[in-house]
């Protein structure tokens, strides 16, 4: 019996350890695979992230609107239906160290402020954000993209609105085409155009009683009034004698020459070639006539200055430039989080 029971006794022993080996390997095994797949798990999800992280680059939008001195806002390209007000009348911005400064009239432009206007607003720029407190029109924000090398957009989350900026330096911005191209707003500068020279040559015509013209501003850009008061009257004084619709026009491949049409119906339109002579003086010549004018500009207004004061006329001529074509929904929603 002795010798039976260690020799049963050691096979228990054996068999018992082999089952504990077995157990042992195949705890082994399950540990290390589960470590093996974490490891390969972590490693595709570190990728996925990196690879998303270099298709969605993060741009400085402070030194993306410092890159160029000045901002031409491209109001054609506008998209949405909302509006920012300081953007609606400016032709030009500029972000100098926490001061934005506009051109908002035609009249000095290129020598207003050095070329880069007046101040309006401060500013500050962060990511991909612009914030702006303007003077007048009070805080907006904005999200910054950028669209080519020299093009960006301007984001509205409030209004769903784009507005699209083209980046210059001041030494080869054209300041002579952006007045030009707008010269229906520099009319609509001054308060009244006084007659102060008719020539000597041409034939006499209705016109020669018209002392005084007036560009509207505001709902209806193509409104014009005339007056044949005295010479030398207080644009606030004179009395408007009549009030109709007018058209500027391009003259083929010139760019300082421009046709103003001014449409009285009581005895037809009168067709001028319209050219600037100064910042406040404007020839019309009267081709049926052969007839040459020359109107200086009186009351000057200065659009949106911080603090300046209109009188009452003036604060009815609310400048804001239009579109010249229709607008369409902005597709762009706000990615900002």
């Amino acid at each position: 019996m002795g010798v039976l029971q260690i020799f049963f006794g050691t096979l228990f022993e054996t068999i018992v350890t082999e089952t504990q080996k077995r157990m042992i390997m195949k705890t082994v095994k399950l540990l290390l695979s589960v470590v093996l797949a974490s490891t390969l798990f972590t490693s595709c999800y570190t990728e996925v992230i990196v690879d998303d992280f270099v298709d969605e680059p993060i741009i400085n939008a402070n030194q993306v609107l410092n890159s160029y001195e000045l901002w031409y806002v491209d109001i054609n390209q506008t998209i949405g239906f909302g509006e920012i007000p300081f953007l609606q009348k400016a032709f030009t911005i500029s972000f100098i160290n926490g001061t934005l400064y506009a051109n908002n009239n035609l009249v000095g432009i290129g020598s207003s402020g050095d070329g880069f206007g007046i101040d309006v607003a401060s500013y500050s720029a962060y990511n991909a954000i612009l914030d702006v407190n303007h003077d007048i029109d009070g805080f907006v924000t904005f999200d910054v993209f950028v669209v080519d090398n020299n093009t960006i957009e301007l984001y509205n989350p409030n209004t769903d609105t784009s507005y699209f900026l083209e980046g210059y330096q001041r030494r080869n911005f054209d300041y002579d085409f952006v007045f030009y191209d707008n010269i229906h707003y520099f009319l609509q500068e001054y308060e009244a155009w006084e007659k102060t020279f008719t020539s000597e040559m041409g034939a006499i015509n209705e016109f020669d009683n018209e002392n005084y013209l007036q560009f509207l501003a505001g709902g209806n850009d193509s409104t014009f009034r005339s007056s044949q008061d005295n010479f030398g009257t207080n644009p606030n004084n004179l009395i408007w004698d009549y009030t109709g619709v007018y058209g500027v026009g391009d003259v083929s491949n010139t760019i300082n020459l421009k046709t103003l049409t001014l449409d009285y119906d009581f005895f037809d339109n009168e067709f001028f070639e319209l050219s600037v002579i100064d910042d406040r003086t404007i020839e019309l010549y009267h081709p049926s006539s052969k007839t040459i004018y020359e109107f200086k500009g009186r009351g000057y207004i200065q659009y949106l200055k911080a603090g300046s004061t209109k009188d009452e006329t003036a604060a009815k001529k609310e400048k804001k430039r239009k579109f010249k074509k229709e607008r369409v929904d902005n597709p762009r929603e706000s990615s900002r989080v």
